[in-house]
């Protein structure tokens, strides 16, 4: 498919999409909202992709959403308040899904510069960021007179603390990608030109695993954020035992004793169980 807003790549059978409005700071619209949902579709569903990485053309990831229209920039989101998918050709309405934490693969975010307002909630719907040093990071929606969305008051209190949390999400504050991994929001920071290569070298290493496996256990992580630990449990264990009895683990098991690389029998498309997930 020819995006307008993004690039889509596969390479090593890892996808990597660029946000693509560099003379514009990569600064979100509707056309990149639907376009980053299309190619995150894409991504769910193709059994030869088995990592995603997201980052930014230039020198910025993303700057928040356009608001060249002045005044008015929220306007079309207080008439298209839903986030549901459309259908599978990319129309979408309002924010569009499946967002990064919605599929089945794992997704990293290459924060490579400035991230703020929706360039920083959408990367906190990836698995893992690493960050550019020296970039500028804001949950900048109070000072624009809306709120943080995507998640926001759940994600970014879950693993960063409620403290952390009221401190960014109410203030508004800029801090820099440093500051970032000291609050445990991004796994790394490093100097700009490094963060998409080192990003990529953590992606390749979701190539050693079992993708259902990845995929179910991402489904868990994802689940403990809204379940209790005592709902948890039992769907913890009732999906080790399902992959216990499936063609990877014994596959597992022999490619370690034989000292080869696994070939991995079981299809993320057609293969991920449903039940209790």
């Amino acid at each position: 498919m020819n995006y307008e807003t993004i690039l889509f790549k596969v390479e090593n059978r890892i996808a990597t999409i660029t946000l693509n409005r560099p003379d514009r700071l990569n600064a979100w619209n509707h056309t990149m909202s639907a376009e980053l949902g299309h190619a995150m579709l894409c991504c769910d569903e193709d059994d030869e992709i088995r990592a995603v990485v997201v980052t930014g053309a230039g020198r910025a990831f993303c700057a928040g959403s356009d608001l060249s229209s002045g005044d008015s920039a929220f306007d079309t989101f207080s008439r298209e308040k839903d986030t549901v998918l459309r259908d599978k050709e990319g129309r979408y309405e309002g924010y569009a899904g499946p967002f990064p934490w919605q599929i089945r693969k794992p997704v990293f975010a290459a924060i490579n510069g400035h991230a703020i307002g929706v360039g920083i909630t959408y990367p906190m719907t990836c698995d893992l960021r690493i960050v550019a040093e020296d970039a500028k990071v804001q949950f900048a929606f109070v000072r624009r007179g809306v709120l943080p969305e995507l998640w926001s008051h759940k994600i970014v209190p879950q693993v960063a603390g409620l403290s952390n949390a009221a401190d960014l999400l109410l203030t508004g504050r800029m801090i820099r990608g440093r500051e970032l991994v000291e609050l445990g929001l991004a796994s790394a920071a490093l100097p700009a030109d490094q963060v998409l290569e080192a990003t990529l070298e953590r992606a390749r290493e979701v190539l050693k695993a079992a993708p259902v496996s990845v995929a179910i256990s991402k489904r868990l992580l994802w689940r403990g954020l809204s379940i209790s630990s005592a709902e948890l449990g039992p769907k913890e264990a009732l999906m080790f035992a399902w992959t216990s009895s499936q063609a990877d683990a014994r596959e597992g098991v022999a490619s370690f004793l034989e000292k080869r690389d696994p070939d991995w029998k079981l299809s993320v498309a057609k293969n991920t169980p449903e039940i209790g997930l």
